[in-house]
């Protein structure tokens, strides 16, 4: 593989100035709005609690991080002024309303948000959340497929890094039914890596994968390195891993188990900061907690990443020189093409 130059800018700023991603995501909606909703006895959290909340996030922790993930509907709008432009920018793209069916969930861009205005707003990656399930019904597997191919598209057109999530969930027939945004309880390994395998095929054009763990994280063992190990291997490029609202003892577990895998770093949110923002509507408790605890866990798990994640340029797939820049002579200008 070759990274094109506005790719390769996009993984040098995403990770450290030793490869390894540190990536706190402050995306998430759900696990944000609902409980904030809930304590308020509303149908809808309002915008500036949410945006509120966001915005001590990446105050407070984007200090420790090689990047940050942010969405268009609080982060970017409520904190910009706050963000620290010398820091890696990830941007959400899908939507977090998804379509459930009998036959498995469909995802969705956000409306009037696209690959084209995040790369104008100056971010050097879009990512995508998909749900996906390798034993969903057919249509839903050409709608997940067509969705994905068609981001990866864009991606290439516009020279921006495509970061890919993928998380399998229970379909309708399955037993501990949850439309929440963490992992699904008594997962099959085989779902986590038919589904790794899928999305690593040249079609889809991923750059990176954010991954959850291929065992449930609060039962891992030693021997399940070699689950971590196959799906590094069918992702055939750079990974990180996602947190799916593990705890933290249960995270760092699979960091453990990751890095020595070959994963190049994490993209995680919950697994930092979700114990702090439990203190809510106590925003100073919540702010303490965030630069205390928070802070420090964060700072652990890149302690971790430091000493075994593998840095993305050593990832085998760029053994071909594919880290250069590649164009070397005059005629740059003319061969890179809009």
């Amino acid at each position: 593989m070759n990274l094109s130059p506005g790719k390769l800018m996009g993984m040098k700023r995403l990770s450290d100035e030793n490869g390894i991603f540190k990536m706190t995501a402050v995306d998430q909606r759900p696990p944000i709005k609902n409980p904030i909703a809930d304590y308020l006895s509303l149908p809808e959290a309002p915008w500036k609690e949410v945006a509120k909340f966001k915005r001590m996030l990446i105050e407070n922790l984007q200090s420790d991080s090689s990047a940050l993930l942010l969405d268009p509907h609080y982060a970017i709008p409520f904190s910009m002024d706050s963000f620290d432009a010398k820091k890696g920018l990830v941007v959400t793209l899908e939507d977090s309303v998804f379509q459930e069916t009998k036959q498995g969930r469909i995802s969705s861009s956000i409306d009037n948000w696209s690959v084209a205005k995040i790369k104008r707003m100056g971010a050097d990656a879009v990512k995508v959340l998909a749900w996906y399930r390798p034993d969903a019904g057919q249509d839903v597997l050409v709608a997940q497929k067509d969705y994905v191919q068609k981001v990866g598209e864009e991606c290439v057109k516009h020279d921006i890094l495509f970061l890919f999530e993928l998380l399998v969930y229970p379909l309708a027939n399955d037993e501990d039914q949850t439309k929440q945004y963490r992992e699904m309880r008594n997962k099959k390994t085989d779902h986590v890596l038919s589904s790794v395998e899928e999305f690593s095929k040249l079609k889809y054009g991923v750059d990176v994968f954010k991954l959850e763990s291929p065992v449930n994280a609060d039962q891992l063992k030693d021997d399940d390195l070699n689950s971590f190990e196959e799906m590094g291997n069918l992702a055939g490029r750079p990974w990180v891993m996602l947190s799916a609202g593990a705890g933290k003892s249960d995270f760092m577990n699979v960091l453990r188990l990751a890095f020595k895998a070959g994963s190049s770093g994490f993209l995680a949110g919950r697994a930092i900061w979700l114990d702090a923002f439990s203190n809510y509507p106590d925003w100073e408790k919540v702010n303490r907690e965030l630069k205390g605890a928070s802070a420090s866990y964060l700072s652990e798990i890149s302690t971790l990443a430091d000493g075994f994640a593998v840095p993305w340029s050593k990832h085998p797939c760029y053994s071909n020189g594919g880290t250069l820049f590649p164009h070397k002579k005059w005629d740059f200008r003319l061969k890179y093409e809009e």
